[in-house]
């Protein structure tokens, strides 16, 4: 636990800590690939491109960090104090831990801004590293142009001499937007020009083109870590201000020039619209919430009944049904031996968040782990006696309130009989942990309750069926538009 004495620095520079730790095993891990080649023999006839992230560093950890980046996505941010007593585990399997703010804005300098900001390069430049010995010969060699990651494939094919495949199993294939980059693995920057002379950008709003050595990007008008909480333009087509930069001469987007070349401002920003266009970017989403909402096309959109048979695993959480702003019922139908059972029935998510249903020393129990903050239960006074049962959790949403989060009665019984029953002010809004799995029959990631069992925690009891039935969603598009108008009058 925390000393008394300690100060909120020691939890910044531990987060930091962590962080540099991680990179070091990264950079062990990817050297052990590179050792393993060269003791293969196969080094120097290996193509590897290694791209060094995905975007720039993360501002979803809030102003003070997390210790639960699920917390950010469900709009829930922790205090300072609320950390501290967590400084010993920060980075151990206790905590889904991410860093503050100001260190995202460090590592990415001289850069300006973060990821989720796709209008600056410091939300989406990254160094990359390619070699391969019997190809390229100016190891160690600098290249600056201006690339993006649809390039690599492109790259990849080239080198080895493989056309892009215009059908693939009967289905013709759309040409690739990139473009390849061995023609820089000979010259320099210096003494030949980028073949990709034009890239859009877009990430809730935020947008950006780059044509021709200038970009023409939009200035955030929501931050990263304000997340759902942030309060974009009502317009946002026309709402962002836009800026403009000669990259060649000011790589860093410091001086910016649209008041002095407007003509060139407006053409890049049609350019963006063409691009936009022909990307199928259009209509603009300047906000989280319709996309952790809005149920998108999968194997589980439209269903309201999933019935499982049989104990399975790693089911993503996409595909699984989902609970959450909404009433639903869980019926579990076992047969329990002689010598009573235990083990879960069915899960989602673990020990950051999520829910679970199982048996505890015999007794039914379902929880729900709100964000690792509260963990609201039910469970049956008595163990259940050897021969078959049906166990049932229903859930009800209340008629009123936000659409979001909304409360509830939970009512937990066993062959017909109400064996427990709690009321919630308030569920989890937006998304349980992304990162475990839908199991049935046993829990393949963390626990959503530690005291109560330790994975997999296999069923004991003999599996008849499981069967969750779906009532209708309170997050339906209307609910996100109605849900947009209230922002839309709190900017205003």
């Amino acid at each position: 636990m925390g000393r008394p004495d300690r100060g909120p620095e020691e939890l910044y520079l531990r987060q930091i800590e962590i962080w540099a730790a991680y990179m070091a095993y990264s950079d062990h891990e990817i050297g052990r690939v590179i050792e393993t080649l060269k003791q293969l023999g196969q080094f120097d006839n290996t193509l590897i491109v290694f791209v060094a992230g995905d975007n720039g560093m993360s501002a979803e950890g809030s102003l003070n960090g997390t210790p639960n980046e699920v917390a950010y996505f469900n709009g829930f941010d922790y205090s300072v104090e609320q950390m501290m007593p967590l400084i010993p585990v920060w980075g151990t399997d206790r905590t889904y831990n991410h860093f503050a703010v100001p260190w995202a804005f460090a590592m990415d300098t001289p850069y300006r801004w973060t990821k989720q900001v796709a209008s600056h390069l410091g939300g989406t430049r990254t160094g990359m590293v390619v070699t391969w010995p019997n190809r390229i010969k100016d190891a160690g060699g600098i290249r600056n142009q201006f690339h993006h990651v649809v390039d690599v494939a492109p790259t990849i094919l080239d080198a080895i001499g493989v056309p892009q495949p215009t059908m693939v199993n009967g289905i013709a294939q759309r040409p690739y937007d990139g473009v390849s980059m061995t023609y820089s693995w000979d010259k320099a920057a210096a003494s030949v020009p980028s073949t990709r002379g034009t890239q859009y950008f877009e990430i809730f709003g935020n947008r950006a083109i780059y044509h021709d050595g200038w970009m023409a990007n939009t200035v955030p008008a929501a931050t990263p870590w304000e997340g759902v909480k942030g309060k974009p333009p009502v317009d946002v087509l026309n709402g962002f201000k836009w800026e403009l930069y000669n990259l060649a001469e000011d790589p860093t987007q410091t001086n910016d020039l649209a008041a002095k070349e407007p003509e060139r401002l407006r053409m890049m920003q049609d350019l963006w619209l063409v691009e936009a266009a022909r990307n199928n970017v259009l209509p603009l989403n300047d906000s989280q919430l319709p996309i952790l909402t809005v149920e998108r096309p999968g194997p589980a959109a439209g269903r309201t009944q999933f019935v499982y048979t049989a104990p399975m695993t790693s089911t993503q959480f996409a595909v699984a049904p989902s609970i959450l702003n909404r009433s639903y019922t869980i019926t579990a139908e076992i047969e329990v031996p002689s010598g009573g059972a235990n083990g879960v029935l069915v899960t989602q998510g673990g020990r950051f968040s999520g829910w679970g249903f199982y048996l505890k020393d015999g007794k039914p129990t379902f929880t729900m782990n709100l964000l690792d903050i509260e963990r609201p239960k039910w469970q049956a006074g008595e163990a259940l006696a050897p021969g078959k049962h049906t166990l049932v959790f229903d859930w009800a949403m209340a008629t009123d309130g936000p659409a979001l989060g909304r409360s509830g009665t939970g009512v937990l019984k066993v062959d017909g009989k109400t064996v427990a029953q709690n009321a919630l002010p308030r569920t989890q809004p937006l998304i349980w942990a992304w990162d475990e799995t839908f199991d049935v029959g046993l829990d393949t990631g963390t626990p959503v309750d530690d005291k109560d069992y330790q994975v997999p925690f296999a069923l004991t009891a003999k599996l008849g069926k499981i069967t969750i039935d779906l009532g209708a969603s309170t997050v339906s598009p209307e609910a996100i538009r109605l849900m947009m108008q209230e922002l839309a009058k709190k900017r205003d």
